[in-house]
Parts: structure tokens; sequence; C-alpha cells
């Protein structure tokens, strides 16, 4: 991956070659829109800093670094870094069909064979992350992507992952998850390892299967 320098005149083309298109999502730190790569002729997906937000600009090549150590076909790929407003932007695959959260938003649900698969998808991910001493720490329906053509499940937002050797987000007594997708002893500021993001899985299928989180 490369981070480039100043980007060119025009606000809508970054890192050279990528061209910026329609937003396709937005958390509490970042923007994901659609992009094309103009050199390789390919669509892309692009996450910026959201403004007015306090994410720290180290935390996206943070996240780039943590995603490159996971090489996995229901991992999210990142293809490149580059400068967006001054600030580092992270160029994805791009993956069509939206999250598991917005399927559940318009009151659809999983079939059990459906849950049963998109559980064996994720675990095989979650298991190849841990291999390496990944820790995601955030797994939620919004963070899991379906692609419409083929069903495939793919695990996004690494950005409060630990890895070892690279500094987290968190900080002493500050909580930074989503409580209803978070083990208890994450929620108690204990230790957490690989059974934690388990505990995030198992009550992500139950929204699947269900329709909500049980801990809502």
């Amino acid at each position: 991956m490369s981070y480039n320098g100043p980007e060119q005149a025009d606000p809508e083309l970054i890192g050279g070659r990528y061209r910026l298109g329609e937003r396709l999502g937005q958390g509490g730190m970042g923007v994901v829109r659609r992009a094309t790569d103009e050199l390789l002729g390919r669509p892309v997906a692009v996450k910026t800093l959201a403004l007015g937000s306090d994410a720290d600009p180290a935390g996206a090549l943070r996240e780039a670094r943590v995603v490159a150590q996971v090489r996995h076909p229901h991992v999210i790929v990142v293809h490149d870094v580059v400068e967006h407003q001054g600030q580092p932007a992270l160029v994805m695959e791009l993956v069509d069909g939206g999250s598991l959260a917005d399927r559940l938003a318009a009151g659809e649900v999983l079939s059990p064979r459906e849950t049963a698969r998109l559980g064996l998808d994720l675990l095989d991910a979650l298991s190849a992350a841990h291999a390496r001493n990944v820790l995601h720490r955030d797994v939620k329906p919004a963070n899991v992507l379906l692609e419409k053509d083929t069903g495939r499940a793919v695990l996004t937002d690494f950005g409060i992952a630990s890895l070892p050797g690279a500094t987290t987000l968190s900080r002493t007594g500050v909580f930074i998850g989503t409580p209803e997708y978070t083990a208890p002893e994450r929620m108690q500021g204990g230790d957490a390892g690989p059974a934690s993001d388990l505990w995030s899985l198992g009550a992500l299928l139950c929204a699947a299967a269900t329709g909500t989180s049980p801990f809502r």
C-alpha cells in the first residue's frame, strides 16, 4: 500500500487515481463512499475520516495495517492508503449489497439456513484474524456486508481492532464499541480475548435470525 503526498486540485480525485462518488455509509468516525479507480478501471470503496469527529488520523493507517495482517475471503480487502483533505483515506474493495444492519432495518431476517451459513463464514473470518492475534472487538450487523450477487459475507471496519505491538484506541476508563454486541468482560474493562469476539458473533446471529439484538 502507498501513502501519497498532497492530493490534486480536483477535490473529487484523490491519490491521483480514485474518483469519489456517492456516499455508501457513515459511522461515528468514518465516511465510506463509492469511487472509481481510474488507473485500473474498477469500482472501489473509499473510507475517509468524518468531518467534525475526534478520530485520530493515525487510526486509519493503523486499521489498514491490521487488515493487511488478515487475508481471507470473508474479510474486507484494503488496496491502498492515500491522502484526502490532509488526512489518510483507505481504499478498499467494493462490496455491493449493503450491510446486515441495512437488511434488518428493512424488516428482513435471515432463514435458519442463511443464519448458519453466515455464522460459519464469520467464524472462519474471525478464526483467521485470531490466528494472527488480531481481535476485531466490534462484531455487529453494521460491520458485516452482504454481497448481493453471491451472498458472500464480508467482515469490515477493523477501526478498533487490537493487534500485538500496535497502539489501540482504548484508553483507561474509556469504553469504545457497541454495547449491545459487546461481551461483558469488555464492558467491565477486563481482559478480552478471542472469546469476546465469539460472544459478539453469537449476539449478531441472534439478531440476524430474529430481527433484533437480544440485549437492546
